[in-house]
């Protein structure tokens, strides 16, 4: 049994009757009865545990807590449980780390309790604001909908989210644990602006008015947390893996259309159901993309200062953004080192109330930076939509060398400065280590010379950069603004390249894990293979002799926990005899020693390859594994399980697929689409379902055309037109009226996507052929 409460938004109502509305702060006097043998916990301290019998003389404890600090009612919270803990204390704070008894015993919360006191320590220098509570709980919760939540003393978590176990090593779990702590430890100053940890001073320390300043809680919480964990974490690159984890995601879903703006008026943001969808990337990621260019105009210095400021005067109080705004207008008004084009409202408004983001055009023969909103052109509901213009910062470098800050303050501006010469050395490059929230479309004579510069010195431009350009230049590519050709010729240096994040943006974009079988087909596969390998051995090689020789080297690697499956992956892909020789070695290892490892960094490439380069003995012991494993390498064995290269087999699976002693039925389409994304059992899926269709039918009722429709969509066979033409007669003479319209729809769509992916790839075969040899 556990309690445990989650009262962000507006659930404190449910529990005791009070205005719960982030304004209306008070101070809280909590007494808690339960059973003898739980222990009650919540935001202070307890002060008094007595003990009394009800009217059937059963024994109760309560537990009374200290009068809480003037707070919100939405992070007021108890948890009553019999986990044991452990504790350390950090200025005088008593921090106690709760978990299950076992998980304790056994050291899985240790990495929590050494991080979190520095990480307190260190946000308390920053901000140069001291914790107000005497004691802080951390407790991780076996099932926690919310990841983690920054009620202030009591700090609640997903286990998976707090513990660190020996088997993790090489999983990447020490940094994001690190990176949640953070964020909260945050929250603990400004009640609504630090992500985890954060949330203490940002949130709970100064909380926003209203719900439409989330943002100033969660985007603030959100930057500061990576601040904190590469405070202890040393070995994380700040400025990698914030564009991994926060810029990169949320410049993906901020160009849609209908995507709301950071910050909005008080009277759009109205009922409990619409502010739990403000939980958003949008105020996570996008509030803290915006805080970190903020940072970096303003300078580290400038920014801490005013939040100094604005955390001293709103204490136990709520602000707006515009508040925050007047205080670091102050700091900027009392020094002259940093100039502004406008004030820090005009400027930050354009960024906050304004939904989307631009994508600047450098011309540089004419040294003109134009902008407008990105948008996908290929979408004609997407142009002409909007008008929307930005105040801009641009960090830039010329032929390798920092330049002063300039600013685009309308849609179209000249700056000589910008202006090269005919020197094929003269380049220039925008918006250097992510400082700003915007994409760039280079002309092609910039194109041109830093796809040159790439291959003669590619370190010549910072590695964040690197990967900001060529993620770039893909996503202009992807919506319609440049040809894939122009992204293309960026990638002529890879061979060159050591940073695997970047090897896994281009990887991402070429080799796309749902496209696979389509990229397989007679016309790009053999040119890509060459054109990729010939690139991917020096990084292939260097990580896989780490795997064969000293897998612990990775431990400390996070872009290798996180990026290597994709890498090898790829090589595996492409045929590399290497990468199958390995996979087949490792699992002939695990097959002999069943308690052996594989190392879980490429254990799904390494169990799909075992099994495709085996026979049915590979695939047997596989099978017999999937029934005896966690569920942690359940979805590893089902996907590995469809790699098979005999036919026989993979029918075989399909038909496992349909026995409801061997799988539930939610399995049962799982593996239909892991079988038609595979080359060779495209036509066997297909065969498979069309037989089986009764069944299938009765199993899934609706929901099965979507899983039949998949399997043109993914196809690569030339015949293709021939296998839609089998699929609209099998619709026709099989579903419902009701089905076979709606699945028609669908059939359309894929027609069409497939129309334009193999303009797509007929367009990348043409270039690979010119260029497969450079």
């Amino acid at each position: 049994m556990l309690i445990a409460s989650q009262l962000e938004p507006t659930y404190a109502r449910t529990v005791y009757p009070c205005f719960d509305e982030p304004a209306m702060k008070a101070t809280f006097n909590i007494r808690i009865v339960h059973d003898p043998s739980y222990v009650a916990l919540s935001n202070m301290p307890a002060i008094d545990v007595s003990e009394m019998k009800d009217e059937n003389g059963s024994l109760w404890t309560i537990t009374t807590f200290n009068t809480s600090l003037k707070m919100s009612t939405y992070i007021t919270a108890f948890v009553i449980c019999d986990f044991d803990y452990v504790t350390r204390t950090e200025r005088g704070n008593e921090i106690r780390i709760w978990a299950r008894k076992e998980a304790v015993k056994n050291g899985y919360v240790d990495y929590a309790l050494n991080i979190t006191g520095p990480i307190f320590s260190f946000l308390e220098d920053l901000l140069n604001i001291s914790y107000p509570l005497p004691k802080t709980d951390l407790v991780a919760l076996p099932d926690f909908e919310a990841g983690a939540m920054e009620n202030w003393g009591l700090i609640t978590f997903q286990e998976s989210s707090l513990m660190y176990l020996p088997s993790d090593r090489l999983t990447g779990r020490k940094a994001m644990i690190a990176i949640t702590a953070s964020h909260e430890i945050g929250h603990q100053a400004y009640v609504e602006t630090f992500l985890f940890f954060l949330f203490k001073w940002f949130g709970n320390l100064v909380t926003m008015n209203w719900w439409n300043d989330l943002w100033l809680n969660e985007g603030l919480a959100s930057y500061f947390e990576y601040l904190g964990a590469t405070f202890v974490e040393p070995k994380l690159s700040l400025d990698k893996i914030f564009y991994d984890h926060v810029v990169q995601p949320i410049l993906r879903k901020d160009n849609e259309i209908g995507v709301r703006s950071l910050s909005a008026s008080e009277d759009e943001i109205k009922g409990s159901l619409f502010l739990a969808s403000l939980f958003d990337n949008i105020t996570y990621n996008k509030g803290a993309s915006i805080t970190w260019m903020l940072s970096n105009f303003l300078t580290e210095k400038l920014f801490i200062r005013a939040l100094h400021s604005y955390l001293k005067t709103f204490s136990f109080s709520n602000a707006n953004q515009d508040d925050l705004w007047t205080h670091i207008q102050m700091v900027v008004d009392a020094q002259d080192e940093v100039q502004l084009p406008a004030s820090v409202k005009k400027i930050m408004d354009s960024w906050t109330c304004q939904n989307g983001f631009p994508v600047l055009t450098l011309n540089l023969s004419t040294g003109t930076i134009s902008q407008e909103q990105f948008l996908n052109k290929k979408n004609e509901n997407s142009t002409d939509s909007y008008n929307n213009t930005w105040i801009v910062p641009i960090s830039w470098m010329r032929n390798g060398s920092s330049q002063p800050l300039l600013w685009l303050d309308k849609s179209s501006k000249m700056f000589p400065e910008m202006q090269v010469s005919e020197s094929e050395y003269d380049w220039i490059l925008l918006n250097i280590n992510l400082s700003g929230y915007y994409r760039v479309n280079y002309d092609q004579l910039n194109l041109k010379r830093l796809a040159r510069l790439l291959e003669n010195d590619p370190k010549a431009i910072p590695a964040v950069s690197r990967l900001q350009l060529i993620s770039d230049v893909f996503a202009l590519t992807q919506f319609g603004y440049t040809q894939i050709e122009s992204a293309l010729e960026l990638t002529k240096y890879l061979a060159r390249e050591d940073e695997i994040s970047i090897w896994n943006m281009v990887l991402l974009n070429l080799v796309p894990d749902n496209l696979e079988s389509t990229l397989k087909n007679y016309e790009v596969y053999p040119l890509l293979k060459k054109y990729l390998l010939k690139r991917m051995l020096p990084i292939y090689h260097y990580y896989a002799g780490l795997i064969r020789q000293n897998v612990d080297a990775l431990e400390d690697d996070y872009f290798a926990q996180v990026y290597l499956e994709k890498l090898f992956a790829t090589a595996c892909w492409l045929g590399l005899q290497d990468c199958l020789d390995l996979s087949s070695e490792l699992y002939a290892k695990w097959m002999d020693s069943p308690e052996y490892n594989i190392p879980s960094l490429i254990e799904r490439s390494i169990c799909c390859y075992g099994v495709a380069m085996g026979s049915d003995k590979e695939w047997n012991f596989a099978w017999e594994m999937y029934n005896k494993t966690n569920s942690t390498e359940e979805d590893i064995l089902l996907y590995a399980l469809s790699c098979a290269r005999e036919s026989w087999l993979l029918y075989r699976y399909l038909q496992y697929g349909l026995s409801d002693t061997l799988f539930s039925s939610n399995y049962t389409s799982d593996i239909i689409l892991h079988v038609v994304a595979k080359d060779i059992g495209q036509r066997i899926a297909w065969e498979f379902v069309t037989e089986n269709w009764p069944l299938l039918s009765e199993r899934y009722g609706k929901q099965l055309p979507s899983v039949v429709y998949s399997a043109p969509s993914k196809t690569a066979q030339t015949n293709l037109m021939y296998l839609f033409f089998q699929l609209q007669v099998f619709y026709n003479t099989t579903l419902e009226e009701d089905e076979r319209v709606a699945t028609t729809v669908l059939l359309k769509s894929a027609k069409f996507e497939n129309t334009k992916r193999r303009e797509h790839l007929t367009k990348i075969a043409d270039w690979l052929q010119k260029n497969v040899d450079d």
